[in-house]
């Protein structure tokens, strides 16, 4: 039969499409420019300053966002780009590396859920937990850590929150060493723990090698780090 001649089935599904698109037309709600969040999902959580520790371990067991935790309150951390990705990525295998030919401990990168207080949740970019301190991993979470390693956003929160906070807080925890890799100042601050709170070993720029006051002999090339954020190691 030719495409032109007609047929009792063609003519049955072309009354179903034209009823199909009337139907559509009158019950499909119109489309919303004025889109408003989800605020009944939004609900089941609790409300900022009411988080517990169980709420938000199970709300982070369900997300690939990075949130950390602080005394009842959740903080949503930027999506990271893809330079500081790269640059997490060279710090990563660096110091596994490293580690594992010595067979020092576990080198972990984030999303990790690290306790640094009891009601304090971060996740590092990276983290080292020496195998002495192994019974304090877990497969949920780790109680604290003893080197990490932040890469520092381009933002002004991220900013105070990895040179400030996390120096304050990270310290509390007894994070024996805290690297803050800075691409906006192209620079490394070493810090090492004295008596409670953090001294600075050393801040290094392009030319320099950062060396680790806890891991005799793990340097990197300062230069080489950066370097990585174009994806060129």
């Amino acid at each position: 039969m030719s495409g032109s001649e007609s047929s009792p089935f063609r003519s049955f599904q072309d009354s179903a499409v034209a009823s199909s698109h009337q139907a559509s037309n009158q019950f499909s709600p119109r489309p919303s420019w004025d889109p408003q969040p989800a605020w009944d999902v939004a609900m089941l959580f609790p409300p900022q300053g009411q988080w517990s520790s169980g709420d938000y371990l199970s709300l982070t067991n369900s997300t690939n966002w990075l949130v950390e935790f602080d005394t009842g309150h959740i903080e949503v951390l930027p999506m990271p780009t893809e330079s500081h990705q790269f640059i997490v990525r060279f710090l990563f295998l660096a110091l596994h590396a490293f580690v594992a030919a010595r067979r020092l401990g576990q080198v972990v990168f984030a999303p990790i859920r690290v306790r640094t207080l009891p009601e304090k949740y971060r996740e590092p970019d990276v983290a080292l937990m020496l195998a002495e301190n192994d019974s304090r991993r877990s497969n949920h979470f780790w109680s604290g850590a003893d080197l990490v390693m932040e890469v520092v956003s381009d933002d002004a929160e991220s900013r105070a929150r990895d040179t400030e906070e996390k120096r304050a807080e990270y310290a509390l925890a007894g994070i024996r060493e805290y690297w803050i890799v800075d691409p906006q100042e192209e620079a490394i601050t070493v810090l090492k723990l004295a008596a409670g709170q953090y001294e600075t070993h050393g801040t290094f720029k392009a030319g320099d090698t950062a060396s680790s006051n806890l891991l005799a002999g793990f340097s990197l090339d300062v230069a080489q780090v950066f370097a990585a954020a174009e994806g060129a190691n």
